[in-house]
């Protein structure tokens, strides 16, 4: 797929970051996530995105990451357009983006470098040095200690004709319409704070209209619902699903660091699919908030 082309893909439409499976040892279990992403193509998302943050890219051994790669690229193929994380330190970086490019991935998410603070000079070679490393879209992940200016992403879009999307999670409102009356439709931008869709009615107002969802990887049809009212101005359904749903979710994940991502695999095994635990440094979900979460589900019916 040419940049341009993931470009018009990823400006509509629900996003969405797959959990990667892993087994009772926490290896990677490459049947169990083929059919997590069979089960969730025909819902209707724009793209994947495969070993991203919510599915744990971070934990990830560049073999592992192969593996996890190949069987969304396969499994979609002709289906939904498959995104890969990669991030880390610059040359970690270029590996893991060439590895996804060579594998067919349609494009990449640049995550952020990780632990060291760096200047704006040094956050524009890396991403730039990166662009030129692969032929595929790059979509930059405003987050962490990434945190580009508009002159930066404005030096970027000039030197780097694949980079065609900015994804923010950090929620700096005065900087984001800063980037958005800057850059136009240079590029196509990403919601991306932990479950958006908390954000999403702001964020279109932004002129962000997109997001990725997490909370797509157990309540497909819920998300899709949100999305939808989302998109066409349904505020009656759109606060129904925030009040009944989201802010509730909201209470469990935020009672431990971590938990954006563990509560995920906990909702995915709960609705029959399960991923495995997560893998250190993260925590998985007590039996108690297991039991809250499973109430919040089966108040939403089936999905």
């Amino acid at each position: 797929m040419h940049p341009q082309e993931l470009k018009h893909t990823l400006s509509s439409g629900l996003l969405s970051f797959p959990i990667t499976d892993f087994d009772a040892n926490g290896d990677f279990r490459a049947d169990t996530y083929a059919r997590r992403l069979e089960w969730l193509a025909p819902y209707g998302a724009s793209a994947l995105f495969a070993a991203g943050g919510t599915g744990e890219f971070f934990s990830l051994t560049h073999a592992e990451y192969s593996d996890v790669v190949k069987v969304a690229v396969d499994t979609c193929r002709g289906k939904v357009p498959i995104l890969a994380g990669a991030g880390g330190p610059t040359r970690s970086a270029i590996a893991f983006g060439q590895e996804a490019q060579r594998l067919g991935a349609q494009g990449v998410l640049l995550l952020p470098h990780y632990l060291t603070e760096a200047s704006q000079d040094g956050l524009v070679a890396h991403v730039e040095q990166f662009c030129k490393a692969v032929d595929i879209g790059v979509v930059v992940y405003n987050r962490g200690q990434c945190r580009l200016t508009p002159d930066s992403l404005a030096t970027l879009a000039d030197r780097c004709p694949n980079l065609i999307g900015f994804k923010d999670g950090i929620g700096d409102v005065e900087l984001m319409v800063s980037i958005w009356r800057r850059m136009g439709d240079r590029f196509s931008y990403l919601g991306g704070l932990p479950t958006a869709e908390v954000y999403a009615a702001a964020y279109k107002a932004l002129g962000v209209p997109v997001y990725s969802s997490a909370v797509f990887n157990f309540m497909p049809k819920l998300a899709m619902d949100f999305y939808h009212a989302i998109a066409t101005d349904d505020q009656a359904t759109s606060n129904r699903l925030i009040d009944d749903f989201f802010l509730p979710y909201l209470e469990i994940r935020n009672r431990k660091a971590g938990y954006a991502v563990s509560i995920v695999k906990a909702g995915a095994r709960l609705v029959g699919y399960d991923a495995g635990p997560v893998r250190a440094p993260l925590t998985d979900l007590t039996g108690a908030e297991c039991e809250m979460l499973q109430a919040l589900i089966s108040k939403q019916g089936p999905q």
